[in-house]
């Protein structure tokens, strides 16, 4: 196992003669800088200095480097399989010889893009509307994003123990549909290099000069047209409003102009009762152009969808380009990842489960899920204890919530079992476009036979084993910590109660509190979307959930660019609220074992440095604006320097007065959880 090293002081012991350290490292921070004027930069700034951006990073922080050594455990893993012969069909035999296909560049580059030719060939032979949309399903089951709306099964909002066949919005290569309609002048150049990419793709399969333009501009008509009719990444956020249940009979009168009985059943759906249409405007634009665009710039659209989609396992000069337009240009990458990293996260992608079970029983000990499951638990009583002394709520909201609190599910480390492969079939004598085709077409099947018309499965799982991160889920009413991240600086077993609990028991706090953010407080206990509010309770709520909107959307975080208060908010309340918790549980803890002032801090001034040092990064500034758009978390340096003045224990840990820099009056910073 590779040796994972992040500054942690290690220098004391236990009854156990166990190391306890304070998880503080004093190079990690620029003690030059005042607490008060820049809290990120004091804790830090010398890790920031340490770790310059290498070119093939847009962002690195501490996430990255635990990616980093996960990535190169679960190289070890795989290329142990892959070194060696294999049983046919074992899962062995499945990763390691999808590994080895795409390591072997000598292959795919004299390949070139003939693995897609005969889909080729099926596109540009389509001869009516009818048979377009009869192919663009054909390819969504393939893994191509070919369809100019999406088609997915989760939990229906209103009965979450049953799951409902959900249409939403989609069709945008460049995601977010600010990129096709801005003129703001970065995103104007964005727009500008992705017409050449788009017109570069058509002509590296076939297509002359003229032809290639002309199909690039029926790309951009399109995908504009579709991109008008989009919400944004902040209206996505309005649970109510791309909620929509319909019968499926109302889909056909309402919707007529796509073939619905033609999409579903070449994606092998079943026939349904019930539907949830996301974003109605953007479906009845998808109608028109469907009617309105001529059959030869529809099948150009579906063309580039092919090509853009299977690029990255096509032959280096087709995945040059999309490192080029998507890494490069959209994010600032200066290099590519190695040919290594990129086979990994295919194998990744595709058999995540089976690598994930590989990676549990070498990597993660026991004594870990146990330890979490301790912290879990006095996280929530500290939750608990503050949502029973709100001044703001009233007791019968309190019941409500204690309830939904109460009855969190709990997910740590792993799931109880695995995901099955059986069926899926790796064949080295067939291309690896052709192979991740066949994979791509088992996990669409599996999902279907999982989903529709099936009630919800609560025991499944949304993240690998592997995964730094964390997640809840309304829906559920669960939050899961995957193993991947139960590691420093996140969670450290040999470093005391003020790291741990700054560091992992703020993460632990913060998915408790996207139970309620401003999303998640419109689900109750059971993880339907249904009021459990006073009408009282719940003004009192959004007006301190406006605070903090307001305060984001005061951040400048380029020249001429602010934050995005409304599409942050449930990530900032969650941090909000993780802070508070963390530190009462913190609080709780040391009234059995007290902690005293080590390294030169006191363990309530260790709690707030282990918090900020899990958000040290740093980032470049196309991906910085690229984030501003679509990511609903703030920057990391906002995490720190926008969260933590509105803590009030930050300011008596750290003696911050009026005349800092980061000083928030107490009657206007945030309240709420």
């Amino acid at each position: 196992m590779k040796n994972l090293f992040l500054g942690l002081s290690l220098v004391a012991f236990n009854a156990m003669g166990q190391t306890i350290g304070t998880g503080i490292d004093r190079a990690n921070m620029n003690t030059k800088v005042k607490p008060g004027n820049d809290f990120y930069e004091y804790a830090d700034g010398g890790w920031m200095k340490a770790h310059p951006l290498s070119p093939e990073y847009t962002r690195f922080g501490q996430f990255n480097v635990l990616n980093e050594n996960s990535r190169e455990q679960i190289r070890e893993l795989i290329e142990e399989l892959a070194s060696k012969p294999q049983p046919v069909g074992s899962l062995g035999q499945k990763i390691g010889g999808l590994y080895r296909l795409a390591m072997d560049s000598v292959r795919r580059n004299a390949e070139g893009y003939e693995p897609i030719r005969p889909l080729l060939d099926c596109v540009r032979g389509i001869s009516s509307r009818q048979e377009y949309q009869l192919r663009a399903a054909e390819l969504e089951v393939k893994g191509i994003s070919a369809m100019m709306f999406d088609v997915s099964c989760d939990a229906d909002l209103r009965i979450a123990s049953q799951n409902l066949l959900q249409i939403g919005q989609g069709g945008l290569s460049m995601g977010e549909r600010s990129y096709y309609l801005s003129d703001e002048e970065n995103t104007v150049r964005v727009r500008e290099a992705y017409k050449e990419f788009v017109c570069k793709l058509f002509a590296m399969v076939g297509n002359d000069a003229l032809t290639a333009a002309r199909k690039r501009d029926a790309v951009m008509e399109i995908e504009t047209r579709i991109a008008r009719a989009s919400r944004s990444a902040t209206e996505l956020r309005d649970v109510e409003a791309n909620y929509n249940k319909m019968t499926y009979a109302t889909l056909l009168s309402d919707y007529p102009g796509i073939d619905w009985s033609t999409t579903l059943l070449a994606q092998g759906i079943p026939a349904v009762k019930e539907v949830s249409v996301g974003q109605p405007d953007a479906l009845h634009e998808v109608e028109k152009v469907l009617a309105e665009a001529d059959l030869e710039d529809l099948k150009a659209y579906l063309e580039f969808k092919l090509v853009n989609s299977a690029a990255n396992a096509l032959s280096d000069d087709f995945r040059n380009e999309i490192f080029h337009f998507y890494s490069h240009v959209m994010s600032g990458a200066e290099q590519d990842r190695p040919r290594w990293k990129r086979a990994v996260g295919d194998v990744e992608d595709v058999m995540g489960w089976a690598v994930g079970q590989l990676y549990v029983e070498k990597y993660f000990p026991e004594s870990s899920k146990q330890r979490m499951t301790e912290l879990v638990e006095n996280l929530r009583i500290a939750l608990g204890q503050r949502i029973q002394g709100l001044t703001w709520m009233g007791d019968e909201t309190k019941a409500k919530a204690l309830e939904k609190l109460d009855a969190f599910y709990v997910k740590i480390g792993y799931p109880d079992k695995w995901r099955s492969y059986d069926g899926l079939t790796i064949d080295e004598n067939r291309s690896y476009y052709d192979n991740l085709s066949a994979a791509h077409e088992f996990l669409h099947h599996d999902f279907i036979r999982r989903r529709v018309n099936k009630p919800v499965d609560r025991d499944e799982w949304y993240m690998t084993p592997q995964t730094i991160n964390a997640y809840y889920n309304p829906t559920t009413n669960e939050i899961c910590f995957p193993a991947g991240i139960l590691q420093p600086p996140f969670f450290n077993p040999e470093a005391d109660d003020a790291a741990n609990y700054g560091a992992i028991g703020v993460v632990i706090g913060h998915e408790m509190t996207h139970g309620f953010d401003d999303q998640g407080a419109q689900f109750d206990k059971d993880g339907n979307l249904k009021n459990w509010w006073t009408d009282e309770d719940k003004k009192n709520f959004e007006a301190r959930t406006e605070v903090m909107r307001n305060f984001f959307d005061g951040i400048e975080v380029l020249p001429g660019m602010h934050a995005n208060g409304k599409l942050t908010l449930g990530e900032n309340i969650a941090d909000n609220g993780g802070l508070n918790v963390a530190y009462q549980a913190l609080q709780n803890a040391m009234k059995k074992n007290p902690l005293e002032k080590r390294d030169g801090f006191t363990p309530e001034q260790r709690f707030f440095l282990s918090y900020a040092f899990v958000w040290a990064e740093n980032i470049r500034e196309a991906q910085l604006r690229l984030y501003n758009k679509t990511d609903p978390h703030s920057p990391g340096r906002w995490r720190v320097n926008g969260a933590l003045p509105q803590i009030d224990a930050w300011y008596e840990a750290f003696g911050i007065k009026k005349g800092s820099r980061l000083f928030v009056p107490k009657a206007q910073r945030v309240d709420v959880w």
